[in-house]
């Protein structure tokens, strides 16, 4: 018969486990770094004065171009210096004169006092004489109080940059009438150096002398803690600076102190109002392991990192993560040397699943490819491989 031979060929149905999905893992890289303090503040005037007209004059002169630099001294504006002065040389004059009557008076007084020891003039004659000195000395130093204060005003017809800095756009025009009321002619800014401002909490501030402790600082010498600063659009920390001021009391509505550093600001980088990252360093050569920020979730239960145990089960565990150092994230607490972390196909680690694991040598800024390639060497570290983040 046909029908048997065929009913022998036929194969039986069975359920085949499908294989473990592949993840890729290593061990976190343990490594000394500098903890940092980090704040955001903003970028301010070293100096910064609105520069008026003191006398009433025409405006004769602008001597600057909008926004360039200038010195200390430097000619701004001129307002109409003749009639300044003017007055200027009619008090000189006036003390001139006023002199030249001191010098008979003292001439007089003089001769009235020799004639009075020789019994020729009499005591009054004398007492008149030392009068009209005394008259004629305060008439001098009127006269040099007032040749003063034309000099003092007539130097007011040059306003002057009272410090290195860059002068903004005018604010009247060559040959209008200004010092009526206040005038204000433009604005001087000084941004070499530049200050830095940002607050901190009391729990930073109690870090910050913690570590000067350490090295041996006192409050005088907060000069000596070095400051880093980054613009929104630069990457890191490119410009570095001291503190130079602390408030000498927390704000009690905000729980937070001001504080203040100073940088060169050589190339101009930093312009007043520039919102900026600010760190300074806490502690340094601290040992410590991290894992690639983009090994880490979130979920309403704070940070986590899935890892493998040696039965190959998938396991969230949650963290505690510290700053970035450069694509590698700190790990506070909840992870030891020894784990294997999920590097690599996060989607297809699910916890309490079973995982194929690859521990092919991985660069520490995660990069990953699509998958593994076969025949991996042992499990390595996060930064065991060339191009390690620092």
């Amino acid at each position: 018969m046909i029908i048997p031979g065929l009913a022998g060929c036929k194969r039986q149905n069975s359920f085949v486990v499908p294989p473990a999905p592949k993840v890729t893992v290593a061990t976190p890289t343990a490594k000394q770094i500098t903890r940092y303090l980090e704040a955001t503040g903003n970028a301010a005037a070293l100096n910064s004065v609105d520069l008026f007209a003191r006398i009433q004059g025409t405006l004769q002169a602008i001597s600057y171009t909008d926004g360039s630099a200038v010195k200390t001294g430097d000619v701004l504006f001129t307002i109409e210096p003749p009639p300044y002065q003017t007055k200027l040389q009619q008090a000189q004059a006036a003390e001139a004169g006023a002199r030249a009557q001191l010098v008979d008076a003292e001439a007089n007084y003089n001769r009235q006092l020799s004639l009075q020891k020789n019994a020729v003039a009499s005591v009054q004659s004398l007492d008149d004489a030392r009068a009209q000195r005394d008259n004629m000395q305060a008439s001098l130093s009127q006269a040099q109080a007032n040749t003063q204060l034309a000099a003092i005003t007539f130097s007011y017809t040059r306003v002057l940059a009272p410090f290195d800095g860059l002068v903004s756009a005018h604010l009247v025009s060559v040959g209008e009438l200004v010092g009526t009321q206040p005038t204000q002619l433009a604005t001087i800014v000084q941004i070499q150096p530049i200050y830095v401002t940002f607050n901190i909490s009391e729990q930073d501030l109690q870090g910050i002398r913690v570590e000067m402790a350490r090295r041996g600082l006192r409050r005088e010498d907060l000069g000596r803690v070095p400051l880093e600063v980054g613009l929104q659009t630069e990457t890191g920390f490119p410009h570095a600076g001291h503190l130079d001021y602390a408030a000498p009391t927390v704000n009690p509505a905000t729980g937070t102190l001001a504080v203040r550093g100073v940088l060169k600001n050589a190339d101009r980088a930093l312009l007043p109002g520039n919102y900026v990252r600010v760190r300074v360093p806490l502690e340094q050569n601290v040992d410590a392991l991290l894992v690639p920020d983009t090994a880490l979730g979130r979920d309403q239960g704070g940070s986590y990192v899935l890892v493998v145990g040696g039965d190959d089960v998938v396991a969230q565990r949650g963290v505690s993560i510290g700053p970035l150092d450069g694509t590698m994230r700190v790990i506070e607490h909840g992870l030891a040397p020894a784990d294997r972390v999920v590097i690599d196909g996060l989607q297809r680690a699910v916890p309490g699943q079973k995982v194929a694991t690859d521990s092919t040598a991985r660069t520490a800024s995660a990069d990953s490819s699509p998958e593994p390639s076969p025949g991996a060497s042992p499990e390595p570290s996060l930064g065991a491989s060339p191009g390690a983040a620092r």
